[in-house]
Parts: structure tokens; sequence; C-alpha cells
């Protein structure tokens, strides 16, 4: 089921070929000016210069051409050769009809499925979630709905960062601080038995407070960081005690990154971490010496990544600029004979390749990380791993405070994710209560409601931008019931089921779309826009261009629900205009639930 952009668009590239025209420069537009008409389209006066006419001639002929048409109520040229096209009101109320029977509102499938993978959340082992992993976490699943609803087969991976030298270093401050957990370490390292209950007393608590101490004595202390790098080489040939305690780590950090994730209403297929594709390392890096990709560098072992002319300046420490490669080679292995970050990383590629074989692998990782993902997918390339272009990051700005800079508390720290939550949970019941709504609602369903507030205040607040751009978090803007924010969204999408409740107590049933008032056909158009969201957000990796479709429909309805009485019409225009309604509101809980949104049933 075509939209009337769409079928419109045929109608105009078959009136360009008819007058000798190329038809692809019919293309059909939203119109700039809906108070003229409502699509337009400008391909004359390129035609003009292609056959060497006047622009309005070109146009006049092509109107000539679409004369008849039972879909427009007009066409009209205006200024140097622009094709402006009204829709008449019965195809208005028959692409109503079309969409309020459509069980997707409207919303095509892809042409062709694909296999994707969306690479986004990033947890750590170790550390509670915080605000920087907010904006990976909705974009993600956003993305990872859309690329779903549309057709394709989608899997959402968390990515858990789960190994490395991070996990020795907390290993051994772990052993230092709790001689109980040490001595059953120890135990199962000697082959002996240990009571692992004795792990129960590691909590998350613990090693978020212990894992930047730790990082800072190894920066300065090399005894201190050999014998976390040690601890690091054993967990990774899985010694027994030292592997117990890391899957302690694991599991506790798991525990209240659901928590937070199921918060913000997200979900993953895969928790899949950096410690799964371990056993690959080595096959893979033979493969890789294999095909003569590897290169001795200074002891370590690298990927040189930069094409033939793809030079940098770099400045050396003693004041001299030399011309490099650029970008940086992928340093596979180090000097010491550790697989390296960006090494997990290409494993992950090819771990996702053996087991899923994906068309797609989307990275939506801030933007930040662009160089060294570029660094990553080149070598992916040359190994055979992946196909240009297979590979995508997706990256974002920061959230950021009213300094500009990256958020933080007011104390100057990282403020975790948690206690983001629950600040905008907090606020939300503030919001409720001073917009006098929710009073009558019992204390669970108030609570639940609050926290759908507050995931739409904090969702929509990022999705509304485009991702690359940054934005300032401003919790009260974020929360108001009025203008463009998640809660404005939710209340109108709570009017409209007040509005179906009413109806169906007094037994008023839907009907035929009749399309008469100019706020009838804006709706409509509107509703009928949804498939070109639904499009650009997915070609583009950008949820905001559907988050923008779901502000736009609310404001029609409010319009339409203001200009046009609905329950004291006469039979006829009320049960078409019910039609409307439930329509609009199925189409915004779709497009609201594409960005991660659950709407409540009263406020």
């Amino acid at each position: 089921m075509s939209d009337l952009k769409s079928v419109l668009g045929e109608a105009v590239e078959a009136a360009f070929a008819a007058i000798g025209a190329p038809p692809e420069l019919g293309r059909v537009t939203p119109s700039d000016r809906p108070d003229l008409a409502d699509f337009q389209s400008n391909g004359a006066l390129a035609a003009a210069k292609r056959l060497g006419k006047n622009p309005r001639e070109i146009a006049t002929a092509v109107a000539d051409q679409l004369a008849g048409d039972p879909r427009l109520a007009a066409v009209e040229i205006a200024g140097p050769g622009f094709i402006n096209l009204k829709v008449a009101e019965a195809a208005l109320s028959d692409r109503a009809d079309a969409i309020a029977a459509d069980p997707r509102a409207g919303a095509a499938s892809v042409a062709h499925a694909r296999k994707v993978i969306v690479d986004y959340g990033g947890p750590n082992v170790a550390k509670p979630m915080h605000v920087g992993h907010l904006r990976a976490s909705i974009i993600g699943e956003s993305l990872k709905r859309l690329y779903r609803f549309r057709g394709d087969e989608v899997v959402g991976d968390a990515h858990f960062g789960d190994w490395g030298y991070q996990m020795g270093l907390l290993i051994g401050a772990v052993m230092d601080e709790k001689p109980a957990v040490a001595a059953v370490v120890e135990a199962i390292n000697a082959g002996g038995q240990g009571d692992v209950s004795a792990f129960e007393q590691v909590s998350l608590a613990d090693l978020d407070r212990l894992y930047p101490e730790a990082a800072a004595k190894g920066k300065t202390d090399t005894d201190y960081r050999d014998r976390a790098r040690k601890i690091t080489a054993a967990l990774q040939t899985k010694q027994p005690g030292y592997y117990a305690l890391w899957e302690r780590f694991r599991d506790v950090t798991r525990v209240a990154l659901e928590r937070d994730f199921h918060a913000l209403g997200v979900d993953f297929d895969w928790w899949k971490g950096e410690s799964d594709v371990e056993p690959l390392i080595p096959p893979m890096v033979a493969e890789l010496d294999a095909k003569g990709l590897l290169v001795d560098d200074q002891g370590a072992r690298i990927i040189r990544v930069a094409r033939e002319g793809e030079t940098k300046k770099k400045k050396l420490p003693d004041g001299s600029v030399v011309t490099v490669p650029s970008p940086d080679p992928l340093l596979v292995v180090s000097s010491e004979g550790s697989a390296m970050y960006g090494t997990t990383d290409l494993a992950t590629i090819l771990d996702r390749k053996q087991i899923f074989g994906p068309d797609l692998i989307i990275y939506c990782v801030d933007q930040r990380q662009a160089d060294h993902f570029e660094i990553v997918f080149r070598a992916a390339y040359l190994a055979g791993y992946a196909t240009e272009g297979q590979l995508q990051h997706i990256g974002f700005g920061t959230m950021n405070g009213t300094d500009g800079k990256p958020f933080k508390t007011r104390e100057g720290g990282v403020l975790k994710l948690n206690d983001l939550i629950e600040l905008t949970r907090s606020k939300a019941r503030e919001r409720l209560r001073e917009a006098g709504l929710g009073e009558n609602l019992p204390p669970e369903e108030f609570e639940a409601t609050a926290g759908k507030v507050a995931v739409a205040a904090l969702k929509f607040a990022d999705l509304q931008n485009f991702r690359g751009t940054s934005y300032v978090f401003d919790l009260d803007r974020f929360m108001s019931f009025e203008g463009k924010t998640g809660p404005y969204l939710l209340y109108q999408a709570v009017r409209v089921k007040s509005l179906l409740r009413r109806a169906a107590e007094e037994g008023v049933a839907q009907g035929p779309v009749t399309v008469a008032e100019p706020a009838e056909r804006d709706l409509v158009l509107t509703l009928d826009a949804f498939d070109a969201a639904l499009g650009e957000a997915y070609d583009r990796y950008a949820p905001n261009a559907l988050a923008e479709h779901a502000y736009r429909l609310s404001q029609a309805f409010s319009r339409f629900y203001a200009a046009c009485p609905i329950m004291q019409a006469e039979p006829a225009v009320k049960a078409s205009r019910l039609t409307l309604a439930a329509t609009t509101l199925r189409q915004l809980e779709l497009a609201l639930d594409l960005l991660g949104i659950a709407t409540p049933d009263r406020m």
C-alpha cells in the first residue's frame, strides 16, 4: 500500500515522460507552502534546460497530462514553473480508510530483508552504567526496533566489556581487601576445593569503588601493575580460582545492568562479551599472519590499514615533524605478546560472521571512537571478514550540561545511570501532581505512569535530535507537558484513549472516513507521511525523523480535536472522526514504540 507522495510521484513521472522529458525529473515532495498545495514538483526547471524550452511551458504541459486525474483536486503552476498539487477529498478519504484498515498503520516493509546486528549499550563488568551509556542505549534500541519493524532479521548485542587488564587489576584489589576471598581463590588455583559462597561478599559497589583506586595505583606502582598483568594472563588461560572470581564480577554486574536497561525499556538478544571471542584470537592471529597481513613493528605485530597516498603529519617528541601513514595501523599483538582492544573487536566481527552471517553490523558508539572503528573496519575488510560498507559506525554526540561540557553531577563526578533514572522519575511524579494528572489513579498505576513519563522525557529529548549532534540536558524542559517533549506526546495519546473509551461506553462505532474540513485534511496528510518518515529514519540510521513525525502527528491531532467536534457531531461525521482518532492513536503508539517509548492508558 503506497503513500500519496509515491502514487502521485508515479503519475507526475508518467506525465513528464509523456511530454518527452526524463521521468525522474517528476519527483514529488511535500509542499513548501501547505497553505497553497499538498505536494509539489519542481522538475520543470531542469526539464526546460534539457529540452530547450520555457519552464512554465513544460509545467503547463505536465499539468495538462494530469488533468482529469481523480486523485487531484487541482494542479496549478506557480513562479517560474513549480507544479503545485492538491489532493482530492475523496482520495484523502480513501487513503485514511486504507491506513485505518492496515495493521501497520500505513507503513511498508523493505523489499529485500537483511540480517542485521546492532551493537549498542557497551556496558562494562565491575562498573555501574553512567550517563555516558544513555545515548548508546536509547539510539541503539530504537534502531534495533526500527530495522526489525521494517522487516529485517535483527539481533541486538550488548557487547559486554568483560575481559582484559582491568579484570586483573580488580581481582588483585578484591583479594587484597578481602582475605576470605583471596584464600578461596588461592585454594582453587592450587587444585583444591574452596567455598565460593565467600565470593558473595563482593558487591558491585565494592567493584565500583576499588577499580579507580586500582587503576591509579597500577599507573605508579610497577610491582602492582606487573601482578595485575600476571593475573590477567592467568585469567585468560582460565586458571580456575581467578576465573571463578571473575564470574562473580560478571554476574553481579549483569544484575544491575539488566535493572537499569529494563528501566529504560532496553533489551538485548545477545549478552556476548569480549571474553566470548578470546578462544578465536590465537587462530585468527595465525590466519592473519598466513595471509601476510601482520607486520613486525618494534616487537609488536600490526596490520597496516592506510592505503597508498594516505598520510598525515606527526610531531615527534624532539619537535620535528614527519609524514606517516594515516589512519594508524591496527595493533594486533603487543610487544608483551598480549592481544589488544582492537584485536578483540576484530575477533568479534569474525565471530559474528561465523554464527550469524550478517549483511550489516551497526555500531552505535560515541562519535569520539570514529578513528578506532575506521582502523578496525579496514582491517576486517583486508582480512576478508566483511565487505566494504557492511560495517557502519553510527556515532553520536554527547549529552552536555549547561556549561556545554559532558554532563556531570554538581560535585563534578559522572552521574550513574540508575541515579539519573531515579532523578527523572521523581521529577515525573512532581510534574504529574503539578498538572493535576493521575490524581485518581491507584498508587501502583500512578507509579507506573510516572515511570513511563520519565522514560518518555529522557528518550524523546535524545531522539528528537539527529544522533550526530550534542544537546543540553535540561530536565525541567524535557518534563514539560507542553511543547516538543515526550510527556506532551504521552498526554496526546492518553487524550485519544479517553475519547475512545467514552465512545465505547456510549456505544458509538467508528465508520468510513469522509474528509471535509481543513484540519481533517491536515491530519490525513500527516498520517500518510508515516512511511516516508520511517524510510528516512531507516536509510539514515536516524530515529529523529520518526520522532519528528510523532510530534507532527500529535500537533495535527490537537488541531483536529480543537477544530472538529467529535462526540457532538451528527452520526456519520462522528463515526468518521472517531476512525481518524483511533487511527492516529494506533500510528502514534506504533511510532513511539519504535522509539522505545510506552504510553500509559490514563493520566
